[in-house]
């Protein structure tokens, strides 16, 4: 039992994608389909799968090498199981996704997964190894399928002292965004790595976070009305 909702639909699950999807490498756009399917290779997320004629001629060899420009990605593609006549891209090898006009990260969304940052009086602490790094009345609440709420806190409800740039380290999320800082947390002579983060321009969808800060549940203590959250086992996405 997690405590949050799990995968809507199991592993081998096919359907189409309502959304014109793209693929840009070197400037140049290598597939634009508005008949691309959905292929849930694993439950938590699908994968693009594309008709070959999606695919702009001369970008795809029969060894399923990608070229645009004078960029080569040899086989950044592979024949789709599932569904002759379609073909499955390898996301890295490409400079950019989108759908529609907006740009995706990491990987396709989920249709079913759902990402809601809701406003909250709920009084809520985080705390590592005793000591508070941030406290609030006002939080702003993540909440995403299948992953625990995540809790946002204004820049002057965290305690800063504690906090170390990280400013190597940047990640991505479908439904978020990029994020623009990190943090360790340092506590005497002890640093914690990758606990603190924030998104200075989150996507639409999450407008709320903006400029925020969370720390990972798997890692600190988050108290909420007083009640100490069980950490989750597993260390997931932010």
């Amino acid at each position: 039992m997690t405590g949050y909702p799990g995968p809507a639909v199991e592993a081998g699950h096919v359907e189409p994608v309502p959304r014109r999807v793209r693929a840009m490498l070197a400037g140049e756009t290598v597939v634009d389909s508005t008949n691309a399917k959905y292929v849930w290779e694993w439950p938590y997320y699908p994968q693009f799968h594309f008709p070959l004629e999606d695919v702009r001629p001369g970008a795809l060899d029969d060894q399923f090498t990608v070229r645009a420009g004078d960029v080569e990605k040899p086989a950044a593609a592979w024949a789709s199981a599932e569904l002759p006549g379609h073909v499955r891209f390898q996301w890295d090898a490409f400079d950019a996704w989108f759908e529609e006009d907006e740009q995706v990260y990491v990987h396709p969304r989920n249709p079913y997964t759902r990402v809601d940052a809701l406003r909250s009086t709920r009084h809520v602490r985080v705390l590592l190894d005793g000591v508070r790094l941030a406290e609030s009345s006002s939080p702003v609440l993540l909440f995403e399928t299948g992953l625990p709420t995540r809790y946002y806190f204004n820049r002057t409800e965290v305690d800063f002292a504690h906090l170390v740039p990280e400013p190597e380290t940047a990640t991505a999320c479908p439904y978020k965004g990029e994020t623009s800082g990190y943090w360790s947390v340092r506590i005497g002579e002890v640093r914690h790595r990758h606990l603190a983060w924030t998104y200075t321009y989150p996507a639409a969808a999450v407008l709320p976070i903006a400029g925020l800060v969370a720390f990972y549940n798997e890692m600190v203590d988050i108290e909420v009305d007083g009640e100490l959250l069980a950490r989750p086992r597993t260390h997931f996405s932010r």
